[in-house]
């Protein structure tokens, strides 16, 4: 009998050390900022105390130039800041024509071209100029606007980035790909606006049409994958991020040819399954979540937000009801998902994660908003509150994220203009990143309370990242590490 106790309690032990090792992983995820979103994919940082003031003279740790161009956000794992940009080089496509009978897109305003800076001067932002962007078609529509860059005649190196975050030195540098882009941008995007993810074994990089590459976290290549080359609306470029979850990276793909979306094993970037999308061009990144008994992967879309199954790949159910050009990442909070968009319109949809089937114009939704909604920043959920934006602008709305009831409703901010940075949330505080580097930092309340109105001295689109006392801000030309000196 008394190897029947020592095996019993060989047992328990070994019990109580899984579910130990299990809460510590899951732990570390929540201390670290290993997606977009971060570790919740809400925006949130529930252990984070960053600074609640800044400047460029005061509670900078460190300030690192990264070469190229690039709107992703840096992600963070332990001591390490992963980020992707995109290199232009001075190697000419010999192969490249200009087509003589049409004539070269034109060019941006001067001072509103990719080096411009959208406010002029030094201190808060002023009201500044909200540029309207180029008419929208439907698949095989023009393609253009007044914003497209020129199309690329050189070659881009699609570079991943490891810096270690207590000094900002870049630790390894790899060059993922090397091509000649097939289309132009927006000139408010980039060739790298996608951010990585990680498990905190293997780094994912994704640059759309040049790649989807698995690194260890010393900078090995283990696989990549070419998944095709999108052709987005009107040349506005890409930026959807992958996401992982279980072994499982997930990659969304809509755009003005054949949509889909994959899934991908994460340890040999196989393909586990794929579904075709009745989808044209979105930025959406997939929300993965374990809700009504299942893994559901959720993505927002111009005809139908969707819910599939992450290990088959099935439709779990559908609803229609968004705008044009979905942008903004769906966000839950209990047994509901919120998908939003806010281009030449407004759409915010409250579905539960139960649902079945098509619920669309049904009384199957739980609520719904057609008002103040944001076209390119996510919307923040903070506890039971939605926070977010109007449109691009400097309008700010709070709704009660079970009834949809508004807290705050549409109050204009003031020392900021515009945003394409997601707010993030930590320590009881609201951060929102203006494009002109100005952030301003709320208390988290049902009032519109600011704390601090803190300007950097370069634009900044990419979305914010928090981790335990620092705040990563990705500027145009420079990666900031913001901590209290």
């Amino acid at each position: 009998m008394r190897w029947l106790c020592l095996f019993g309690t060989f047992v328990s032990c070994l019990i109580v050390n899984c579910v130990a090792t299990a809460a510590d992983f899951q732990d570390e995820y929540l201390r670290n900022w290993h997606q977009w979103r971060g570790p919740v994919a809400n925006g949130v940082a529930p252990f984070g105390d960053p600074p609640v003031e800044w400047s460029e003279e005061t509670n900078i740790k460190w300030k690192k130039a990264i070469p190229g161009r690039g709107s992703s956000s840096p992600i963070v794992w332990k001591d390490r800041v992963f980020l992707l940009t995109a290199i232009e080089t001075d190697r000419a496509d010999e192969s490249a024509t200009l087509n003589e009978s049409e004539p070269p897109p034109p060019q941006p305003p001067e001072g509103q071209g990719p080096e411009r800076r959208e406010f002029e001067g030094r201190g808060p932002e002023g009201r500044g100029r909200e540029g309207r962007g180029p008419e929208v078609g439907r698949r095989g529509g023009r393609r253009g606007g007044r914003f497209r860059q020129p199309a690329p005649t050189k070659f881009y190196q699609f570079v991943v980035l490891c810096l270690d975050r207590n000094t900002g030195e870049v630790l390894w540098e790899r060059v993922a790909n090397e091509a000649v882009p097939h289309e132009s941008l927006h000139s408010t995007n980039t060739y790298a606006s996608s951010s990585a993810t990680t498990d905190g074994k293997y780094l994912y990089a994704f640059f759309g049409s040049f790649g989807v590459y698995c690194y260890d976290l010393e900078g090995e290549l283990k696989w990549s994958r070419d998944l095709g080359e999108m052709q987005t609306r009107n040349s506005f470029g890409e930026g959807a991020s992958p996401t992982i979850h279980d072994g499982t990276l997930v990659v969304n793909w809509d755009h003005e040819g054949p949509s889909f979306i994959t899934a991908l094993d994460a340890a040999t970037g196989e393909t586990k399954w794929k579904r075709d999308r009745d989808e044209v061009t979105t930025w959406n990144t997939p929300l993965v979540v374990e809700a009504a008994g299942r893994t559901q992967v959720i993505v927002n879309a111009t005809n139908r937000t969707r819910s599939y199954d992450l290990d088959t790949g099935e439709t779990l159910w559908e609803c229609g009801g968004q705008v044009t050009n979905p942008i903004p990442s769906p966000v839950a909070w209990e047994n509901l998902v919120y998908c939003m968009s806010g281009h030449r319109g407004s759409a915010l949809y409250a579905i539960p994660l139960d649902s079945v089937g098509d619920i669309t114009d049904t009384e199957g939704i739980a609520w719904h908003r057609d008002e103040g909604t944001p076209y390119v920043p996510s919307p923040l959920l903070y506890d039971d509150r939605l926070y977010f934006t109007k449109g691009r602008n400097a309008i700010f709305s709070c709704l009660n994220a079970e009834t949809g009831e508004p807290i705050i409703d549409q109050e204009r901010l003031t020392g900021v203009s515009s945003f394409y940075a997601s707010p993030v949330g930590a320590a009881g505080r609201i951060y929102l990143v203006g494009r002109g580097g100005t952030t301003l930092v709320l208390k988290q309340s049902d009032q519109l309370e600011v704390l601090a109105t803190n300007v950097l001295d370069e634009p900044i689109d990419a979305s914010p990242a928090i981790v335990d006392k620092e705040i990563f801000l990705r500027g145009e030309k420079h990666l900031y590490c913001i901590a209290a000196e």
